[in-house]
């Protein structure tokens, strides 16, 4: 069996599930596009190649290995996007939650039946139909659990729109001893510059008291206010434009001391290393044309 447990987003991470870019599919209509960063390389023509984006998954596993971690990979889904496992579920404390996600993506869940068998059956939740929810928008942190949604009017109208207001009050209502803690974000179908498709698109701690941040990335300042505040201004690093479109917070912790980044984001990785980080720069270029990086790419089950 395995005994879930996820208290924050740094501690020694045990378990993993890391997704697959094996047997990918075709390149996706612009039609099709579930995010601006795919929309804009689709119509470029650089949507990336399978085979540079399964090397660059195989390195990642290769380095979480190398620290321990257990590593489970999917089911393999003949011409499906598999890559972004931490949409289809996320785990708080020693329960696991069924993500409510876009409507062609409930096989991606099933693909993962081998490590769900494992789980105690009592802790694996389906939230209700109204509750949108994914693994993206979701950081346990302890006390709080930090939530990024999108509650405007128009929110059938964006595809970027992955968490509901519905969402926050149903972690409250699970968790009433903890502090959920929601941060609207900005959203655009069409520009990955003014979007921030999950809140670990704009915001991430690292380590036990630093985060990276982009301010934009939130639709009411005074929300992202709060994150300064919480953490202090010298700790957060905040990211620019390019930096976001880049998937520049979307690093991934193994554990307190130790990052894995991409290799281009140098602004960031000097930074973390200044603050006394171990950043395992990997190649992830490819895999964040798709508006999604190194936290996308993991569900976590267990960290010490």
């Amino acid at each position: 069996m395995l005994d879930l447990k996820i208290l924050n987003e740094t501690s020694m991470l045990k378990a993993v599930v890391l997704g697959t870019a094996v047997s990918n599919g075709p390149v996706p209509k612009a039609a099709d596009a579930y995010d601006p960063n795919s929309l804009m390389h689709i119509k470029a023509g650089t949507y990336p190649l399978e085979s540079d984006m399964v090397s660059e998954m195989e390195t990642f596993s290769e380095v979480l290995k190398k620290y321990g971690v257990e590593v489970f990979r999917p089911e393999i889904i003949k011409d499906c996007n598999q890559i972004f496992s931490r949409d289809i579920a996320f785990v708080i404390e020693d329960y696991i939650f069924r993500s409510n996600i876009l409507p062609h993506r409930e096989e991606e869940f099933e693909a993962i039946l081998h490590v769900l068998d494992q789980i105690n059956p009592h802790k694996i939740i389906s939230p209700p139909e109204e509750v949108h929810i994914e693994g993206g928008d979701v950081m346990p942190w302890f006390d709080y659990i930090f939530v990024g949604v999108y509650t405007g009017d128009d929110y059938a109208d964006y595809i970027t729109a992955r968490t509901n207001k519905e969402g926050v009050a149903f972690l409250q209502s699970f968790f009433p001893e903890k502090k959920v803690k929601s941060f609207e974000l900005k959203k655009s179908n069409t520009n990955p510059a003014e979007n921030a498709l999950h809140l670990d698109c704009c915001f991430q701690p690292i380590g036990t008291k630093y985060a990276l941040a982009h301010p934009e990335g939130f639709l009411n300042p005074e929300e992202y206010q709060w994150i300064l505040d919480y953490f202090g201004k010298e700790n957060v690093f905040e990211i620019t434009k390019e930096e976001l479109v880049m998937m520049g917070c979307n690093v991934f912790s193994i554990a307190p001391t130790v990052v894995v980044s991409e290799k281009r984001l140098t602004r960031v990785n000097q930074w973390m290393r200044s603050k006394g980080f171990t950043v395992e720069e990997i190649a992830y270029a490819e895999i964040a044309k798709q508006g999604g990086m190194l936290r996308c790419s993991t569900l976590p089950l267990i960290r010490n």
